[in-house]
């Protein structure tokens, strides 16, 4: 009897697993689901930055971007005063 109870329990076991299998399948594949829907349900899971923090990077990155131009200005006109002694 334990013989079968284990055969039966195996048997229950791939039902199981198969069920589940399709159960995911299906719930990946959505055909009446148009992309645009898809696109929509995605970008409410997406977490937004906030205004401020939106305002500190754009702050930072246009101060990053002022301090390589002045490096590279600097750069150019150091250049630029060597070539004029030497030539």
């Amino acid at each position: 009897m334990a013989k079968e109870e284990k055969k039966v329990s195996k048997k229950e076991l791939k039902v199981k697993k198969q069920d589940k299998k399709k159960k995911e399948k299906k719930e990946t594949k959505k055909p009446s689901e148009g992309y645009f829907k898809q696109v929509r349900k995605e970008m409410k899971l997406v977490k937004w930055p906030s205004g401020k923090d939106v305002l500190k990077y754009t702050i930072s990155t246009i101060i990053f971007c002022v301090f390589l131009c002045l490096i590279f200005m600097g750069l150019n006109l150091i250049m630029s005063l060597i070539r004029g002694w030497v030539g």
